[in-house]
């Protein structure tokens, strides 16, 4: 199994089951059963993904000092996630709420707190960079840092910059610099995702790029092959809610590709698990075990 990295954002996550888009105004409703709180986050998506797959990860994150992160280190204790490098550094435990439909559609409110103005300290990034075999560095600012020192390192970077519209963008030029494996999202690109994937191989280093495509699955590009081709969407359960599609089709791209090599494998084998975990309510469930998903795979 490959030793990740994982270096992202946990928040307290709750989901509100609606009847559809927009969402007309009433006083109140009862959701019986509609409404669930649980632990989720970019970067708690990725390490429970690769965790509940057999890999060791080392995750590091920011957390409150408050009530919800004695939730937050209840999940990361049930899920086998350790905890050592998950560090009370902030005022509060950031928050999300998502609104889902029963098309599975959703709306995400995130409330990251004072992350984005928190650092996390080097020497524990360091110390455990030595022990890792790649890094997925999430794009929240503390986790900015650790981009060159990786690379510096000779440490392989996968990345996921979401939803991107300029292939300058600030906020994420860097990791897009940076990572040698990038994901990101079809939702707001100014082009089609070919022609933006040719633009990102003409200005930034990627050796490959993946650009998720709800629905229709997702396109690969890989740099030595000259490959720029879509791989269709999986359909094995109905689908409940999106949300945290993007983070099973990453962490199960990089789980088998750092072991493989073979990025062709590794989305194809993806778009089955990110297919499984979009019926669950929650971003951080629905996640297959090795087992499971090669059952699904051979079925």
């Amino acid at each position: 199994m490959t030793q990740f990295l994982v270096a992202g954002l946990i928040n307290l996550e709750t989901t509100l089951r609606v009847e559809g888009f927009p969402l007309p105004y009433y006083p109140v409703t009862y959701p019986f059963f509609g409404v669930n709180s649980t632990v989720s986050g970019v970067g708690y998506n990725l390490a429970k993904a690769l965790t509940v797959l057999g890999n060791p990860v080392d995750f590091l994150s920011l957390i409150g000092q408050d009530p919800a992160a004695l939730v937050v280190n209840s999940a990361l204790a049930q899920d086998g996630i350790p905890a050592g490098h998950v560090l009370p550094a902030l005022k509060e435990t950031p928050q999300s709420v998502i609104l889902y439909d029963p098309q599975g559609r959703r709306q995400i409110h995130v409330d990251l707190k004072d992350i984005q103005e928190s650092a996390y300290p080097p020497e524990t990034f360091s110390e455990a960079l030595m022990h890792s075999d790649a890094c997925l560095l999430c794009n929240i600012n503390f986790s900015r840092p650790f981009l060159a020192e990786a690379n510096r390192a000779g440490k392989p970077i996968a990345s996921d910059v979401h939803a991107v519209s300029d292939i300058e963008d600030p906020y994420n030029a860097d990791y897009m610099a940076a990572a040698q494996v990038l994901f990101m999202s079809d939702e707001r690109l100014p082009c089609s995702p070919e022609d933006w994937a040719r633009r990102i191989f003409r200005r930034y280093g990627a050796e490959i790029i993946v650009i998720g495509l709800g629905q229709e699955g997702a396109l690969l590009c890989v740099r030595h092959d000259n490959f720029i081709e879509r791989i269709p969407a999986a359909h094995t359960r109905p689908v409940v809610n999106t949300i945290g599609a993007g983070d099973a089709l990453f962490s199960a791209f990089v789980h088998t590709y750092f072991q493989s090599g073979d990025p062709y494998k590794a989305l194809r084998r993806a778009v089955v698990f990110a297919s499984w975990k979009i019926g669950a309510r929650g971003a951080a469930d629905g996640f297959l075990n090795a087992a499971e998903w090669n059952q699904i795979l051979e079925g």
